[in-house]
């Protein structure tokens, strides 16, 4: 009879117990929440490096048609007209990786020039003087249409800026730098000669090749600017056009337009 007393209060004090951890409620712990990750901070900077990156370079063609002038011209040459040049080049485009706005621009290709004269001829050749001599033809025949062209093989080089490399045919460039050329040929042409009181004698074209006085190395410095595509350019010779000691001190120059892109 103890025994059974004895079991019952024990049973009496546990089940309390057992009652109040079941009913105890169990609060999860939830896991601390992840940052955010940071915002990809996208600047000017990284998208012309990712417009690099996808295109294969900058004015690759570039044309330039201008004015031909010769500084220190002598008195005793009379000129024509507009005197003319065209220059072609192929350029290779190496922009800076860290700062993509610059680039170097190396390339390759020709220019050409034409000065016209009137009533004027020029002994390239040397046939009757021993250096290049210019002779007034004011009172003896001479040609309706006269001119000394040359063609030079060119590498330009040029330091490049470009407002916005991501849309370099939209954005104002710019470029200075220099030509190192070497003369292909040197001619004088005249057309159709008159007497001296303008008759037509003869419609024919002579033409007189010859490099003998000329510099076969052309230096020059030049400069350009555009909006997109469109732009002006000069240049000057900075070596004299004619030899040492065989005629003028010529230094020719050009001012035009040009066009550059792809």
């Amino acid at each position: 009879m103890k025994k059974l007393i004895t079991l019952s209060l024990a049973l009496a004090f546990v089940f309390p117990l057992f009652a109040q951890d079941s009913t105890k409620a169990i609060t999860p712990v939830s896991p601390a929440p992840e940052p955010a990750p940071a915002a990809a901070k996208t600047t000017k900077k990284n998208e012309w490096l990712k417009a690099l990156s996808q295109r294969h370079g900058n004015d690759h063609f570039m044309l330039q048609l201008g004015y031909n002038g010769w500084s220190s011209i002598p008195d005793t040459v009379n000129t024509k007209g507009i005197p003319r040049s065209f220059n072609a080049y192929f350029m290779f485009d190496f922009p800076f990786k860290t700062s993509p706005q610059f680039s170097v621009g190396i390339g390759l290709g020709l220019g050409t020039d034409n000065f016209y004269l009137n009533r004027t001829s020029v002994d390239i050749a040397g046939l009757s003087h021993n250096t290049l001599s210019f002779s007034a033809d004011t009172a003896s025949n001479y040609f309706k249409k006269y001119k000394v062209a040359t063609t030079y093989l060119e590498i330009p080089v040029e330091l490049r800026f470009t407002a916005d490399p991501s849309k370099p045919n939209k954005s104002w460039k710019g470029a200075i730098g220099g030509k190192v050329g070497t003369m292909l040929s040197a001619m004088t042409k005249g057309k159709t000669l008159l007497s001296a009181n303008g008759g037509t004698i003869n419609n024919y074209t002579e033409k007189i090749k010859s490099k003998r006085f000329f510099n076969s190395t052309r230096l020059v410095v030049d400069a350009r600017i555009s909006k997109g595509i469109f732009g002006i350019y000069g240049q000057y010779q900075i070596n004299n056009f004619v030899k040492d000691g065989a005629g003028p001190d010529i230094r020719p120059f050009q001012i035009g337009l040009t066009i550059s892109g792809l």
